[in-house]
């Protein structure tokens, strides 16, 4: 596919410095761009790549000063996906039909215009959804539900009963409705606990490769609509999401932890279970946090405080070296006027 760039402003909602008849056939990086591709400029640092990009055209933050033909809009970082999504982003789209070694079970209900892979599985009474691709290898366990535009790649699991929304993206080796990591403890063998609920997967919700959510004890655990996980991410049983949550990779969120909207926890962050984040807090890289947190906040730190006193304790704890040699010098000059006045 080629558009022209003023037929590509159009569709991304921005305008054109520059000649609208550019032919623009794909996408690329600043660096990487030759002719015939577009490229974006969202970050200032990357500005400097602008006078010497081989990119036919760029996106940019309106107010950019550049020498290229141009699309300018408010969001570079946006309109970009949107371009890259319309020149070739259904290029991983296999036409519609099962694979003839898939084994799709006779009660099982498949929409139109699905693409079902090699040696998937689609068990007894699972539904999928209008123009759903399972790719090669997918598991869809009995009575599970997949909504419609779902995109499923290889290896990834929803375990019987789970439900996923419309336009959810399993990445590689997700797992959805795995079991609660629940154990009752006699005499030093620890007995497992049946894990009876499903789990939730509301509308635009993206896991990414090799995340796993549990099925809850009882109920229900619930990823809210929009939001986004990234690789290596473990999500318990019976947690549950506001909308629009962004989860960063090897974070962990315990049982029954519930997280409102637009929360963000960075990579490899971990929250205690039995907790309340409120909407729009913000739980930073590699921090642990053991207790509720209010609307709005940023927690840092291995045993998470509030971001503000975190840093001010590091940078106490940073001046402790020299407070230690003042002490000393101090407990010295005591101890010497002691001598002096004979105590």
């Amino acid at each position: 596919m080629q558009l022209t760039l003023d037929e590509l402003a159009r569709l991304v909602g921005g305008t054109v410095s520059g000649d609208g008849a550019t032919l623009i056939r794909g996408v690329n990086g600043l660096g990487e761009a030759g002719p015939g591709e577009i490229a974006f400029l969202a970050n200032p640092k990357y500005a400097p790549l602008l006078a010497t990009t081989k990119a036919a055209a760029v996106i940019v933050a309106d107010g950019t000063a550049v020498s290229l033909p141009a699309i300018r809009v408010k969001n570079p970082d946006l309109a970009f996906a949107r371009a890259a999504e319309r020149l070739g982003g259904d290029a991983w789209r296999p036409a519609p039909g099962v694979h003839p070694s898939a084994a799709v079970a006779p009660s099982a209900r498949i929409g139109k215009d699905v693409s079902i892979g090699a040696f998937t599985v689609v068990e007894d009474g699972a539904s999928v959804g209008d123009g759903t691709v399972l790719h090669p290898q997918v598991y869809v366990g009995a009575g599970a539900r997949i909504g419609p535009g779902c995109l499923l790649w290889p290896q990834s699991v929803v375990r019987e009963r789970c439900e996923l929304g419309a336009r959810v993206i399993l990445h590689c080796g997700a797992v959805v409705g795995s079991d609660g990591f629940g154990y009752a403890t006699e005499g030093g063998v620890h007995h497992k606990i049946p894990q009876l609920g499903i789990v939730i997967l509301e509308d635009d919700v993206e896991l990414g490769a090799n995340t796993t959510v549990d099925r809850a004890r009882f109920g229900r655990t619930v990823i809210g609509k929009g939001t986004k996980i990234d690789n290596l991410v473990q999500i318990a049983h019976n947690v549950s999401t506001g909308q629009g949550c962004l989860v960063a990779a090897q974070a962990g969120v315990s049982g029954s932890t519930r997280l409102g909207s637009y929360v963000v926890l960075g990579g490899q962050a971990g929250l205690a279970g039995h907790l309340e984040l409120g909407d729009r807090a913000v739980v930073t890289a590699q921090s642990g946090v053991g207790k509720d947190v209010a609307p709005g906040v940023m927690m840092s730190g291995e045993h998470a405080v509030e971001t503000r006193r975190h840093f001010r304790e590091k940078a106490a704890l940073a001046r402790l070296p020299e407070a230690l040699q003042e002490l000393r010098r101090l407990r010295q000059e005591v101890l010497e006027l002691r001598k002096k006045l004979g105590g």
